[in-house]
């Protein structure tokens, strides 16, 4: 364990083996810090937070500070960081509120570059890519290994499906749905991710069949209960359709439309 003398650790916080601290941070709270992660300089960590193993904290980021809700009464909430998560220059991570989940969660192998915020009860998935200063409004689900460009700004309560990605200077305010390509000041679809499907090991065959249905739901001029009826028979126990179909299937703010609709 490598602590600089000038930072500041509570009498609560649990340091695992090898952790690093760098000069003049606050660590207070019920904190707990896994193994090998390493710490810079002047970050802040408070509240009931756990940080998971290998993770790298820049300098300046501020992670477990009460939300940013009016309704927040200072009920102990959380925030839970996955292992190998990288949290560069003034990220910002806030708790969750008991309005919701009472825990903002970070999953496994992301990576939150500088200035990029995610507010109180978000669920942030394994791998995904937050770029500077991209926000997420409290209540926000992002999927596994999904991007969010930089500038962009993520609504309260929508969601981010898997394996999507939204370009730069993006408002997203409805649902993005998974495998998908999102951008604009209000968020429209413009076809598959299939370069990030590619990256992450999808098949031809497999990207054929995702544009397939989404041609089907997005580019058929079919009512959306029709064209979801369409892809349950034609593509019966296909994997990803049905996260594509049951990820719309449970939106409660709307998903985007297609560009061209």
């Amino acid at each position: 364990m490598k602590v600089h003398p000038t930072a500041i650790i509570g009498d609560e916080v649990k340091l695992g083996k090898d952790v690093e601290v760098g000069a003049f941070c606050v660590i207070e709270g019920k904190v707990e810090i896994g193994d090998r992660t390493k710490i810079g300089n002047r970050v802040t960590i408070k509240g009931k937070t756990k940080i998971g193993e290998n993770c790298r904290i820049y300098d300046g980021a501020v992670i477990g500070e009460e939300p940013q809700h009016l309704r927040y009464e200072g009920e102990e909430s959380e925030v839970i960081v996955g292992n190998n998560v990288l949290i560069r220059e003034y990220v910002t991570i806030h708790r969750g509120t008991k309005i919701d989940k009472m825990k903002t969660i970070i999953g496994d192998d992301v990576m939150l570059m500088a200035y990029s915020h995610v507010a109180h009860d978000c669920v942030v998935g394994r791998g995904v890519i937050m770029a500077n200063c991209a926000t997420l409004g409290g209540h926000v689900e992002v999927g596994e290994y999904s991007f969010i460009g930089g500038l962009s700004a993520v609504h309260q309560w929508a969601r981010i499906g898997p394996y999507s990605m939204v370009g730069g200077l993006t408002g997203v305010s409805l649902d993005i749905p998974p495998f998908t390509r999102a951008s604009g000041q209000h968020a429209q679809l413009y076809g598959v991710n299939t370069l990030g499907l590619q990256r992450r090991g999808f098949s031809s065959e497999r990207i054929a069949v995702i544009k397939r249905a989404y041609r089907i739901l997005f580019r058929s001029n079919l009512l959306r209960k029709e064209a979801i009826d369409i892809l349950k028979k034609e593509f019966k126990d296909n994997e990803d359709v049905e996260l594509l179909i049951n990820f719309i299937e449970s939106s409660k703010r709307g998903v985007a439309r297609d560009a061209g609709a």
